[in-house]
């Protein structure tokens, strides 16, 4: 009679129980992430052959206390190491653990490979080889609590490497996980039946499809692993062995012979549905498994054939962070909705790491398991899908209770109260100024990092970086609240709320375009782009594909004064973005105006702002270029003339730079802080006399310098360039009326 140990991911120890004792377990014993059993040899190898949920399978040798070096080397020396091998024999040795004394694991193994060693070496004059990727035996150390377990590692390579897995894709399920899942999902039982069906709509490379396969044909899961560790132990029976292999193919011949359940497989992505068919024709099941490219949304239950029960089963994406959890929301909503519709009376399982996204499922659990995806904390969610009649019967229960608004967790109620009295505060200016954009919330509380800017009925959310002591679960509890109260407060704006990351950007990312998970993120939407009315003006946003919108709501108000400035006046509007300052000015008179930033979207952006706004393009002209370029090379075609041409002058002059801008498009690197003093001296150099320059950044540490002061008729007008709506953060930017002195 032998002990084993035999290992698995946290959370399976219950099932694995189960399953040794249906192989003939003795004596079960529960641990974390492990289950001890006795058993004859033949037992141990049937463990290695049929477990589809160990990880490894592990025959202890010794147990004793680890207080020193010497300790664990005189300890390990101990065993009978000639049992076990022959110095011909190459060996690794597996190293889990440390204390006071064995404080690295590369040390403890170096100390228990010379002990092996040195053993054999006293004994046969000989010692074996060191073989770290493929040894004929591994030696298992676990220390802890100063006790060292040794062990013989019977299974070699983890026992969820099956063999078949030759193709890859992200973050795939791992095949003894995939098995539990099923398990748990009660797909032994249900695979029984021909007239069921077992259906993935996100298959990725194919593991739950060829571990239901195997489940339902009654294949060993080690049936093709060519080889075991225990393989190259000196007391292995080769005769047992081979026996009790025989009779495993033996079943799987019988169980492929017969109809199996129907097993299909779906996948948006062709490159994951190649690896999955790559996959199961290596594990031998292509007649059995079909596997098609579709997308979730065009999934159909299969009709081709009979089929009364089936489980729906898959694995989506997680989301780790708080962007890319926004972005699953509605993928987990399809998967609720689409197995409702196409499912009913099936059995649902996910799995999840996600607990906030499980909800968006917006299905009732009938079990939840907890167990990890490798380090991930995982849940498994067990579903039965409502037949059509119990279905139509809660569809006329939910029209009961439509009216009915949900209850508000504490941080969301705190967050929407701030809110609603943000928009009090406010609301006597909105209805004077008949403003339609503006600034709700700014970070008001530390803990909700966040901007929200209201765009006619639409809410654009927009995430900072959390503040050092609020942790990053924490700080995803909160922004999960935000949109709560969100969604509370402006239940007819569901779908025109849209959610951004907005961490501190370097360079010009600021005005790139957001990459396709995040504008997926915001579903792309239609009405993500439309029109907003500011005063006379009338403005293109985007509130889904870039991290701003094309409207700098701050400066709302210098808008206003540069059209009020404008009229007769030649405006040349630096670093122009999408034009709005230039609209502004051509509406308000301006003679000409000449609008200039170096990406080619925004000079886009802005000619269809100009457009809604019926401007002469020929007056009122658009040009990509570098901005310290071209003011560089103006100023070099006037400088020694005793006056700048007319071309080259003008009367109202709008100078808003980056912060910092390191830009691919730029042959220098703008520090504004550094740089302010040259760019404003070239921009006063082809300023008209009478003229005003009007400057403005974001930099909240910004300090104009002396020279400036010295050079220029210079006038800080910050205060009165902010709305009601920006006067909790008056540090959102800097302006100044700069002129010639006289």
């Amino acid at each position: 009679m032998n002990q084993i140990f035999a290992s698995c991911p946290k959370g399976l120890e219950e099932l694995l129980a189960g399953e040794l004792e249906s192989l003939g377990a003795e004596q079960v014993r529960l641990t974390v992430a492990g289950v001890y059993a006795s058993g004859p040899l033949s037992f141990a190898y049937q463990v290695c052959l049929w477990s589809r949920l160990a990880n490894r399978i592990l025959l202890p040798l010794d147990k004793f206390d680890v207080h020193s070096a010497d300790d664990l080397y005189e300890g390990v020396k101990f065993i009978p190491w000639y049992e076990h091998l022959t110095p011909r024999q190459s060996i690794a040795v597996d190293f889990v653990g440390s204390n006071d004394a064995i404080r690295h694991t590369q040390f403890g193994a170096q100390c228990v490979k010379d002990a092996v060693v040195d053993t054999l070496q006293a004994r046969y004059n000989d010692r074996p080889d060191v073989e770290l990727r493929n040894p004929d035996l591994r030696v298992n150390v676990h220390l802890a609590r100063d006790k060292a377990n040794v062990s013989l590692d019977l299974s070699g390579d983890s026992l969820h490497k099956r063999g078949y897995r030759t193709a890859m894709v992200p973050a795939p399920l791992k095949e003894n996980l995939a098995a539990a899942v099923l398990v748990r999902s009660g797909w032994p039982e249900l695979s029984k039946q021909a007239d069921a069906a077992l259906v993935d709509p996100m298959c990725g490379s194919g593991t739950l499809l060829i571990e239901g396969a195997m489940i339902a044909a009654d294949i060993a899961p080690g049936l093709n692993r060519r080889k075991f560790g225990f393989h190259g132990w000196s007391q292995h029976d080769a005769d047992m062995w081979q026996q009790l292999r025989q009779a495993a193919l033996e079943r799987c011949n019988v169980g492929l012979s017969k109809e199996l359940p129907e097993i299909r497989g779906y996948d948006k992505d062709t490159r994951a549905v190649r690896a999955a068919q790559e996959n199961i024709a290596c594990a031998g099941l292509d007649k059995q498994i079909k596997v098609i490219p579709k997308p979730m949304s065009a999934f159909k239950k299969p009709t081709h054939t009979k089929i009364d029960h089936g489980l729906m089963v898959c694995n989506p994406p997680y989301g780790e962070r708080w962007g890319e959890m926004e972005e699953l929301r509605p993928l987990y909503q399809d998967l609720g909705e689409l197995a409702k519709r196409e499912c009913p009376g099936w059995r649902l399982s996910v799995i999840t790491g996600n607990a906030e996204l499980a909800g968006e499922l917006r299905l009732r659990a009938e079990k939840k398991y907890t167990l990890f995806n490798g380090t991930i904390p995982s849940q498994l969610l067990l579903f039965q899908l409502r037949g059509e009649e119990e279905q139509a019967s809660a569809k006329e229960a939910r029209k009961q209770e439509v009216n009915r608004k949900p209850e508000l967790s504490e941080g969301a109620q705190m967050f929407a109260n701030r809110l609603k009295k943000n928009e009090r505060k406010l609301n006597n200016w909105l209805k004077k100024s008949g403003v339609s954009c503006y600034r709700l919330y700014d970070a008001d509380m530390p803990e909700y990092a966040v901007a929200v800017d209201i765009y006619n009925d639409a809410v654009h959310v927009q995430e900072y970086a959390p503040p050092a002591n609020i942790d990053e679960q924490q700080a995803n509890k909160h922004l999960t609240e935000v949109r709560q109260a969100l969604r509370h407060l402006y239940p007819d704006s569901g779908k025109k709320l849209f959610f951004k990351e907005r961490r501190r950007q370097k360079g010009d990312n600021q005005y790139q375009r957001q990459n396709s998970n995040e504008r997926q993120n915001n579903r792309s939407r239609d009405n993500s782009v439309f029109t907003v009315q500011e005063g006379a003006a009338k403005f293109e946003v985007n509130l889904a594909g870039y991290l701003d919108t094309g409207l700098f709501l701050d400066h709302r108000p210098v808008r206003q004064m540069i059209a009020k400035m404008a009229k007769g006046k030649r405006f040349l509007n630096l670093f122009c973005y999408t034009g709005a300052a230039s609209v502004h000015a051509a509406l308000g008179g301006a003679k000409s105006s000449l609008s200039i930033d170096m990406s080619n979207g925004y000079i886009g952006w802005a000619g269809r702002n100009f457009h809604l706004n019926n401007m002469d393009t020929i007056d009122h002209a658009l040009l990509r270029a570098d901005c310290l370029e071209w003011l560089a090379e103006v100023n070099d075609r006037t400088s020694g003339k005793a006056s700048n041409s007319a071309n080259s002058e003008y009367d109202l002059i709008f100078l808003d730079p980056p912060t910092f801008s390191n830009s691919k498009k730029m042959e220098s690197v703008l520090d504004i802080q550094r740089d302010h003093p040259g760019l404003i001296q070239q921009a006063m150099a082809i300023l008209a006399s009478g003229g005003t320059l009007v400057f403005s950044n974001n930099f909240r540490k910004f300090t104009m310098a002396e020279s400036v002061e010295q050079s220029y008729q210079v006038t800080n007008i910050t205060n009165k360039t902010l709305d009601p709506d920006f006067q909790r953060n008056q540090k959102i930017h800097n302006c100044w009326l700069i002129q010639h002195k006289n």
